[in-house]
């Protein structure tokens, strides 16, 4: 059940006028806790909670600290300002016992607050240290700018070579759509990849707007990803390295992550398809590889039991992967020349799963 920072605060206080130990109950954030929602097709937590309670010494200190958080976001509401989750770490400083020692606990307690108040951290005004992606294709946008005025951006004829940078906050009251002519949205993994892609015209030629994870992507890229797809009615594709690892990025950009499972229904996109390179591509075009690793086959066995790899499609790709003992980078296509990947790999596989 969500509840205001106000009322997470009241219930603390109610608990200790009844003289009882204060403690809160949050859901618990853990695979244990999570399922994949029929309806949706994202992962959700459970309803399984954890009880902090102050009759321990780090229970008690968990809940100072929830107090302490609460006192500061309330405080930059009323002053109408926005902290990072790093400035945030080294504000508590000052809160003698309620201070983090890392910022992992500070993380995790914004995180927890997230899920007692169903909000997300924007929400919250707490903001991340990561940027959010690099965008490019024919896709109309406005922006409210510093000064409260909505700029309009084209995100291929207004942009320089690096294309349009997210913000962090995504949300409507930042970010609008207005028109595109794209067929499809292509988020790719690796930097490289996005500016070789770029640079060989690929958006303009098959009509993708192009989106760079950065790796793992930032929650602003999922949920941008998200909103786009469903406001302007466009496909997703997920270009990807051929390994475990990659494969977890598709995951969590389709299905959601342990991580922000709490949130998935705002960040996921379970429409989104993976055309990342595959156990069979390093076969069928005898890509350069790389031998897996020790945590490589733990990751892949590990995906065999993962929920969101339950299909047959997954099952044989991860085996074939094992068996084959090797992985490969989505630039090791180069091998065929710096146009093969944006000429032929991708229309390709973009035609058999008709996106094209």
């Amino acid at each position: 059940m969500s509840r205001t920072l106000k009322e997470v605060v009241d219930e603390i206080y109610e608990q200790i006028k009844r003289e009882e130990i204060p403690y809160l109950s949050i859901k618990a954030r853990n695979r244990k806790n999570l399922q994949i929602n029929n309806n949706t097709g994202v992962w959700n937590i459970g309803n399984s909670c954890i009880k902090r309670s102050a009759m321990k010494l780090n229970g008690a200190r968990s809940i100072l600290r929830t107090l302490y958080t609460i006192e500061f976001i309330l405080n930059m509401s009323r002053e109408e300002k926005t902290s990072t989750l790093r400035e945030l770490y080294y504000i508590s400083e000052q809160w003698k016992n309620g201070k983090f020692s890392m910022q992992d606990e500070s993380n995790k307690l914004v995180e927890d607050l997230e899920i007692l108040t169903d909000k997300m951290r924007e929400n919250l005004r707490i903001r991340p240290e990561e940027n959010g992606a690099s965008v490019i294709g024919d896709l109309t946008i406005t922006e409210v700018n510093r000064k409260g005025n909505k700029k309009k951006i084209n995100c291929k004829d207004d942009v320089g070579d690096g294309g349009y940078a997210l913000p962090y906050n995504v949300e409507s009251e930042k970010i609008n759509f207005i028109s595109t002519n794209a067929k499809f949205i292509l988020a790719i993994e690796c930097g490289g990849m996005f500016d070789r892609l770029t640079e060989n015209r690929f958006d303009e030629k098959y009509g993708a707007v192009l989106v760079h994870l950065k790796g793992q992507p930032a929650r602003s890229t999922r949920r941008f990803i998200k909103r786009c797809s469903e406001e302007m009615n466009l496909p997703v594709v997920v270009f990807t390295d051929g390994d475990p690892w990659s494969f977890r990025i598709f995951a969590s950009v389709a299905y959601g992550a342990i991580k922000t499972s709490h949130i998935s229904d705002y960040l996921a996109t379970p429409s989104a398809e993976f055309m990342g390179v595959t156990a069979s591509d390093i076969i069928n075009y005898n890509l350069p590889t790389d031998k897996l690793k020790g945590e490589d086959v733990n990751a892949l066995k590990a995906e065999l039991t993962d929920p969101r790899f339950n299909t047959e499609f997954w099952k044989n790709e991860i085996e074939l992967m094992l068996n084959i003992n090797k992985k490969a980078e989505q630039q090791s296509l180069a091998k065929y020349g710096l146009e093969f990947v944006s000429d032929h790999y991708l229309p390709e596989k973009l035609s058999q799963m008709s996106v094209l």
